[in-house]
């Protein structure tokens, strides 16, 4: 999916706007930054559902230099071969691999494992970062802001299936009877593919983009 050029202007006026808001102190300056973070709004206000109002509060909360935010997603394997997936309560019950934002304080490793512990109950040991993927252009529906994916392989080392206050299922696939209804906010068919891969052949180098 190609992103429209609305989106991708406002998106980098949104974040020239923050991040000139971080570091001037001048106050005609500011209130330009203000202005042009106002238009980011506008712009994209007029191809949303949503008011400008409600866009210049969603950006309002983004606060110093404007960086990309960081999705963390580990495809945990298990002996037979077969993938870890889970379903996610906020996404009508789709699947996806166990991730979500990182959390400061501790390693991309670190933020996939304890989101694979929370979500689904197992322990895994993480192999190797096998792709590094820009959200944007890998295809999923656009979004506000650039997000970077971390994609991790891990192997199963213990804990058992559970349930979560995010996700409503815990199950284990093949790679020929992946779920149809996968969460494509957060992973895609080639990347799970492409998981598959790393699996079956760990000197493959890390992907990215």
């Amino acid at each position: 999916m190609t992103e429209p050029d609305w989106l991708r202007f406002a998106r980098e006026m949104q974040a020239i706007a923050q991040s000139g808001l971080a570091f001037s102190r001048d106050v005609y300056d500011r209130e330009r930054y203000v202005q042009l973070r106002d238009l980011a709004s506008h712009m994209m206000s007029a191809h949303v559902d949503a008011a400008p109002e409600r866009i210049t509060r969603f950006f309002t909360a983004e606060t110093g230099y404007a960086t990309p935010k960081v999705d963390v997603r580990v495809a945990l394997f298990n002996p037979q071969g077969q993938v870890l997936m889970v379903r996610e309560k906020i996404d009508e019950g789709r699947w996806t691999f166990p991730g979500g934002w990182a959390d400061v304080n501790l390693t991309p490793a670190q933020n996939a494992l304890k989101e694979l512990r929370e979500e689904s109950g197992f322990e895994g040991r993480i192999l190797k970062l096998a792709a590094v993927w820009d959200r944007n252009s890998q295809g999923h529906d656009p979004d506000v802001f650039s997000i970077v994916k971390l994609f991790f392989v891990g192997v199963l080392t213990g804990g058992e299936a559970r349930e979560s206050a995010e996700t409503s299922g815990v199950g284990w696939f093949h790679k020929v009877k992946i779920p149809l209804n996968i969460s494509t906010a957060r992973i895609l068919p080639h990347q799970v593919v492409r998981m598959f891969e790393h699996w079956e052949n760990p000197g493959l180098p890390t992907d990215f983009e």
